[in-house]
């Protein structure tokens, strides 16, 4: 589908931009226990730096590496940890693997190089930093649960070695996307953060590094099918391990769980409507297949630059020039080019664009995980394309083309995400303190009370989220049950990506969170399209639910199961939007009497907070719609 010219009010401000990637300068945010930047970047140090690479697989506007170079000695490590790797699909591994093998050639022109390790994060750490006799271990910070918590284990691991001097130092490092100066300022609603018109910070070149290698064994770079007998390897562990040692037919129950996460709800749709019907299953059903990739249609010989290096092709990747030269054609939409590698961006966008802008975080979201290349350098990248399309202006009246619009928006939501995040996992909430899992790439928050005693999930209704069940979670904790509560992609402060939203969607979210994150078939607890959504669960994947209890179930149409037309796109109609904001309008007078009908006997529970978390979520319903 062609993209047009569609104006639109900027989603964050313009700074006054000097130089978009200037020299090394004092910049970095480190965590409060880590040493000052400053100091960090000013003062050469004579000991030896590990800098742990994780989703951050570039030299250039790299703060942790600029602050490492300072030392006399670099070594840039990547582990290749079962805990990390478990949350990437085939196609992903791949993906990290081209990125390593760049990563790897980019820091041998600096004069440095890239070892490779296989294990847990703290054994390969522990033993490196005794081997080299490290003074600073850089690592970028983390949101994740699964992460932190891996953070938190190597610093134990660490700090029971002895060493002949002091322990080595852990410095926490991020690259700013806006300069925040707290994290407790930071307003809990988008639209409050727009007004504070932060200024985004400028990104930071390459350093030069030493070219003082140690006498040490730098590991080779694995192949994707090693890589893949790795991860299927549990000698060691894995995800289920712990609950799979405790059932007898564990090993066959893990391999169908494995399957599992590698199944669609659509497919699963498919195969019950054709076993109902008796009709011959066809092949992509009988496969498991998604939707054939564009690779798999196009039989084109690839350019030498083109940005899709994995089998499938489906995702930009590669190595940092590589994704440049990606972004630069899909700003160019509009332009015509005989550029081969120009034109397959073209193609790949039309067919991700389902919605207005979604295109871009289908095509470049895996690269800005890895890290490949970072979120300002995308900002600067775009905003200084639209000056050259402007003659040097910035439109005070909207972006010039949808690509821009959708590169800016896209890097700006990704990091509001990232803050909210980082700043919620650190408040606690009554009796239960938040967490953050990451699914398809997205951030998804959730909670979890009790140690012991069956599995139950909560899932919330529509507008809602997980706080919907605040005053439940301890007291059914208490009674001797493990309790998670979830708040779904789109919802609450979990991530709302440009993406089209179905049931389906959320039902394999569900799938994903049992088996990736509880770990164990659970007793499913749904309100309202939370009901409807863990029935479908249940319906598809019955081995995920001991039972399912639906509250006030709510729903549409499931595809095969309804007369009723089924459209795959759901593009928002002029009706449907008119409809949202009358909605919006109406709630905000009426939301107090509303939800007091709903607690006749506790009408105390309507306090302030729950009316401004129920607009604020509408509110961010009613943002995408705009954006449909």
């Amino acid at each position: 589908m062609a993209l047009l010219f569609h104006p639109r009010p900027f989603l964050v401000s313009i700074p006054a931009i000097k130089a978009a990637f200037s020299e090394p300068k004092p910049q970095f945010r480190f965590s409060t226990s880590a040493v000052r930047a400053e100091s960090a970047v000013t003062t050469t140090t004579n000991g030896t730096a590990i800098l742990w690479y994780k989703h951050d697989l570039r030299i250039e506007d790299h703060p942790g590496l600029i602050a490492a170079s300072q030392h006399r000695c670099v070594v840039p490590l990547y582990v290749f940890d079962r805990r990390i790797l478990s949350r990437f699909s085939d196609e992903m591994l791949e993906l990290l693997l081209f990125a390593l093998e760049d990563l790897r050639k980019l820091l041998k022109e600096k004069g440095s190089n890239l070892m490779i390790r296989f294990g847990t994060a703290e054994n390969v750490i522990s033993r490196l930093v005794q081997e080299v006799q490290a003074s600073s271990l850089f690592v970028e910070e983390e949101v994740e649960y699964e992460l932190c918590a891996m953070l938190d284990t190597v610093k134990k691991s660490l700090s029971t070695l002895s060493f002949k001097e002091e322990n080595p130092e852990i410095v926490m490092w991020s690259s700013p996307f806006y300069d925040v100066k707290s994290l407790n300022a930071l307003p809990s609603s988008f639209d409050d953060f727009q007004k504070l018109k932060l200024p985004i910070v400028s990104g930071l070149a390459p350093p030069e590094l030493s070219d003082n290698l140690l006498d040490l064994s730098w590991g080779p770079l694995p192949t994707l099918t090693d890589l893949k007998e790795y991860m299927d390897d549990v000698s060691d562990g894995g995800n289920l391990k712990e609950y799979m040692d405790d059932v007898s037919d564990g090993g066959n129950m893990k391999k169908e769980w494995t399957l599992l996460l590698k199944s669609s709800a659509e497919n699963m749709l498919q195969k019950k409507k054709q076993r109902r019907n008796l009709e011959p299953k066809s092949a992509e059903s009988e496969n498991g297949n998604e939707k054939d990739s564009v690779s798999n249609t196009t039989e084109r010989m690839k350019s030498e630059k083109s940005a899709f290096v994995t089998s499938q092709g489906n995702l930009v990747g590669g190595g940092s020039s590589l994704v440049l030269i990606a972004l630069a054609a899909y700003l160019r939409y509009l332009e015509g080019t005989s550029r081969y590698e120009f034109q397959e961006v073209h193609a790949k966008l039309r067919l991700t664009e389902k919605r207005e802008g979604a295109s871009f975080q289908a095509l470049f979201g895996s690269a800005l995980l890895l890290g490949i290349i970072s979120r300002r350098r995308v900002y600067f990248e775009t905003i200084k394309y639209e000056k050259e399309r402007n003659g040097g202006f910035l439109s005070p009246f909207g972006y010039s083309t949808t690509t821009v619009a959708a590169a800016i928006n896209g890097v700006s939501s990704i990091e509001w995400y990232w803050l909210l995040a980082l700043k919620t996992q650190r408040n606690k909430a009554g009796n239960f303190s938040y967490r953050i899992w990451r699914w398809n790439n997205y951030l998804i928050q959730y909670t979890v009370s009790g140690h012991k005693g069956p599995a139950i999930l909560l899932v919330h209704g529509f507008g809602a989220f997980l706080e919907h069940y605040r005053d439940n979670l301890h007291p059914i904790a208490v009674e001797g049950n493990r309790v998670w509560a979830i708040t779904l992609l789109g919802f609450g402060k979990s991530e709302k990506p440009n993406i089209i939203y179905t049931e389906l969607l959320w039902s394999e979210l569900l799938r994903d969170f049992i088996i990736e994150v509880v770990r164990e078939p659970v007793h499913l607890v749904g309100n309202s399209i939370g009901g409807y959504t863990a029935a479908i669960v249940a319906g598809l994947w019955p081995s995920l639910a001991k039972s399912v209890v639906l509250m006030n179930s709510a729903g549409n149409i499931v595809p095969g199961y309804s007369p009723l037309g089924y459209s795959e796109d759901r593009r928002i109609s002029g009706a449907v939007w008119l409809g949202a904001r009358l909605l919006l309008v109406y709630l905000r007078l009426n939301i107090r009497n509303t939800l007091r009908s709903f607690y006749p006997t506790g009408t105390d529970r309507v306090d302030d907070w729950l009316m401004n978390e129920m607009i604020r979520a509408v509110s961010f319903k009613i943002c995408f719609l705009e954006r449909s």
